[in-house]
């Protein structure tokens, strides 16, 4: 069985430590006290809320677009063909994609949405592949 402090709980709720504390002493939320602290088990919290807590967690990502003018259409594919083929699926740090190719103007607009680390990959790849007439470095 999990137990949660006073503090964990008013974290996991986004409530003032004393307001948790008040519902506690008017029996809204079953506690246990062990020593001068208040212990709240994770099913009681649940019993109350009616759902498990969101969990808050740090998460970073870039959005980015890129536009890349006199591409031919199989420059644009080998392109395509490179990114969707680089991107893991279901990673942990996964990328959306998506790409715009127009025809009259031979340009072709890439959007990335996802993590750093994967972003920042998939830029140097979209660089080495489009950079000196398509050819890698």
């Amino acid at each position: 069985m999990e137990w949660l402090s006073v503090d964990q709980v008013a974290e996991e709720l986004g409530l003032h430590v004393r307001t948790v504390r008040g519902y506690v002493r008017d029996g809204k939320l079953k506690a246990v006290r062990i020593g001068k602290q208040y212990r709240i088990a994770r099913a009681d919290l649940e019993a109350v809320t009616g759902a498990p807590p969101i969990r808050r967690s740090r998460h970073v990502e870039v959005a980015t677009t890129v536009r890349v003018d006199a591409i031919s259409r199989t420059d644009m594919d080998r392109v395509a063909t490179m990114l969707t083929a680089s991107v893991a699926p279901g990673t942990e740090d996964r990328v959306r994609i998506q790409l715009s190719y127009d025809e009259e103007r031979a340009s072709l607009t890439v959007m990335l949405l996802g993590g750093l680390i994967t972003t920042a990959e998939l830029l140097r790849l979209i660089d080495a592949v489009t950079d000196q007439g398509g050819q890698p470095r």
